[in-house]
């Protein structure tokens, strides 16, 4: 950011990303090219969408036959049984955050260069998404460990049978909240911070440390612009949600099936991410994503005219 200070706006960019959506994905419409960039929005977004939500302690489901053979069980192969699924199931979120990283910088570049294209960025950013993915991995470690910290305060006491009468609810209760709350923000601002982070490895071909201190010296230099467009994409992601539901329930839940609703809903994904791109080009030619593109040339000087006797 050499000279002077960039203008920054919210809704400009925006405007900027909905002509973007509209030239990318309607000018002129391909079915080809909304499958294609749909599955880079899907490999982008992969493992977001799941829910599970089966009721395991809601034994009046289950057949009594179903329930008396498992009992009869030996304790030692439930315990293999449930370690196999357990690292079977850590194996199945590893192999869809790997994916996930190179979505990322697919999707970044079927938008950025209008294209729908998934073998060549593949390749190109290999070595950015694969960077993106052991970092968000660790990052995803250390959730873990400090959730497992957070919950020792009202987790101790309990295993130790320690009661604390009439305060033991209120205690419970606060240290919970104050768990949820501090969590909430930690996932917020990682989710910010991965968010501008993907597009400036994408601008830069650099490693994820080096993208890092970039996005938390940008944060540091205009916290009012970001948190401004945090809000803004607050509201925004509240209205995808809703255009969400209403396209699963206009389409009978068809949207709600992987991938399809991806391309149904692909003009929402666009936008969303066009929006990112377009904001973070304010700050300068080094956070823009269109800048390493390839400009046209200019026409050859025309040849002098011939000289008359």
């Amino acid at each position: 950011m050499n000279g002077a200070e960039p203008k920054i706006e919210i809704f400009k960019p925006f405007g900027e990303a909905f002509e973007l959506m509209k030239k990318i994905l309607f000018q002129p419409f391909e079915l080809k090219k909304w499958l294609v960039i749909g599955f880079a929005a899907f490999l982008a977004h992969l493992g977001g969408g799941f829910n599970f939500r089966y009721n395991y302690n809601d034994r009046s489901r289950l057949p009594q036959n179903l329930i008396d053979a498992i009992h009869q069980i030996p304790p030692w192969i439930i315990v293999v049984g449930a370690s196999f699924l357990g690292v079977l199931l850590i194996m199945i979120l590893v192999v869809f955050a790997w994916l996930r990283a190179r979505g990322r910088f697919i999707f970044i570049d079927c938008i950025a260069k209008n294209r729908a294209a998934i073998a060549q960025p593949w390749h190109e950013f290999r070595k950015q998404a694969n960077s993106y993915f052991v970092f968000s991995l660790l990052v995803g470690c250390g959730f873990l460990v400090l959730i497992a910290l957070l919950s020792l305060p009202f987790m101790l006491p309990i295993v130790r049978g320690v009661t604390f009468l009439h305060l033991h609810d209120l205690y419970l209760i606060s240290t919970i909240v104050l768990c949820a709350v501090v969590i909430c923000l930690l996932v917020f601002a990682w989710a910010l911070i991965a968010h501008f982070m993907v597009a400036i490895m994408y601008r830069r071909r650099c490693r994820v440390l080096e993208a890092l201190s970039v996005v938390l010296s940008l944060i540091a230099a205009y916290p009012g612009e970001i948190v401004l467009y945090c809000l803004f994409w607050v509201v925004l992601a509240l209205a995808s949600l809703i255009v969400g539901c209403t396209a699963i329930c206009a389409t009978c839940c068809i949207a709600a099936i992987p991938y399809v609703g991806t391309v149904i809903l692909l003009p929402v994904f666009v936008l969303l991410r066009s929006f990112s791109l377009c904001f973070l080009r304010q700050f300068g030619a080094d956070y823009d994503v269109w800048a390493t593109l390839p400009q046209p040339e200019p026409p050859p000087p025309l040849p002098p005219p011939p000289i008359q006797a």
